[in-house]
């Protein structure tokens, strides 16, 4: 319980502080911020270490992706044949 404290403690740190970020650093703080969420959820379930892993990696590429949404009002809507169009967040 003491570990998640921390951990939650610093995650609102960061988040807190990425008013003053430009988009590069809140992409990283988003990745590391994913990361992080990932391999909590991976204790939890008490996944063994390859879906700890998978977890790791892909919280890290979604909170890279949002942070990165985040900082450019942009989304990706898909157009149903497999392709993606980009345009402002509704």
């Amino acid at each position: 319980m003491k570990k998640l404290t921390a951990v939650v403690a610093i995650t609102a740190g960061l988040a807190l502080s990425a008013c003053t970020m430009n988009s590069n650093e809140r992409m990283v703080l988003g990745g590391v911020g994913g990361a992080g969420a990932g391999l909590l959820t991976a204790n939890l379930l008490q996944a063994n270490s390859n879906w700890t892993m998978l977890a790791v990696l892909g919280g890290a590429a979604a909170g890279a992706l949002v942070a990165r949404n985040t900082a450019t009002n942009e989304c990706a809507y898909a157009r149903g044949d497999g392709t993606y169009r980009v345009a402002a967040c509704r």
